[in-house]
């Protein structure tokens, strides 16, 4: 199920990575771990401690917060920041509608890419800041 392209090239397609250095990806790409799994996967379990951001690079996952899907993910996308940089439970369940593919970074290694990478941040934060607004927009309904 692999796809095409080198790591490094395959980061540089997801928009988190656009515009960095091959240098810079490079570097990300070393911290990062390929994932291969199978549909029906549980990626992230809603309320069990976050320890890992996961890069989708193929496939789709369906996000699931209380019983209710609340978004579809696909390629170029990823999960898991707000229990990373918030240090918060997960807020949803996130399961593989399909055969995915997938770059993993855990707490130590996100820390890394950050500081290999400082202008991802604010992307990851703008990011995060949208997602949480979504919770509680959800939540005061």
């Amino acid at each position: 199920m692999a796809g095409q392209g080198s790591t490094d090239e395959r980061l540089g397609r997801v928009p988190l990575f656009e515009g960095l250095s091959k240098k810079q990806l490079s570097r990300i790409s070393s911290l990062m771990t390929l994932l291969n799994l199978e549909a029906g996967t549980v990626l992230a379990r809603q309320g069990e401690i976050g320890r890992e951001l996961v890069i989708l690079l193929e496939g789709g996952v369906e996000v699931v917060r209380d019983g209710e899907v609340v978004a579809l993910r696909g390629p170029g996308e990823y999960i898991g920041e707000i229990a990373l940089v918030d240090n918060r439970p997960r807020t949803a369940t996130v399961t593989a509608k399909t055969d995915v593919v997938a770059e993993v970074l855990n707490r130590s290694e996100f820390a890394g890419l950050l500081a290999n990478a400082p202008e991802l941040s604010s992307q990851i934060m703008a990011t995060m800041a949208r997602r949480l607004a979504e919770l509680d927009s959800q939540s005061s309904t």
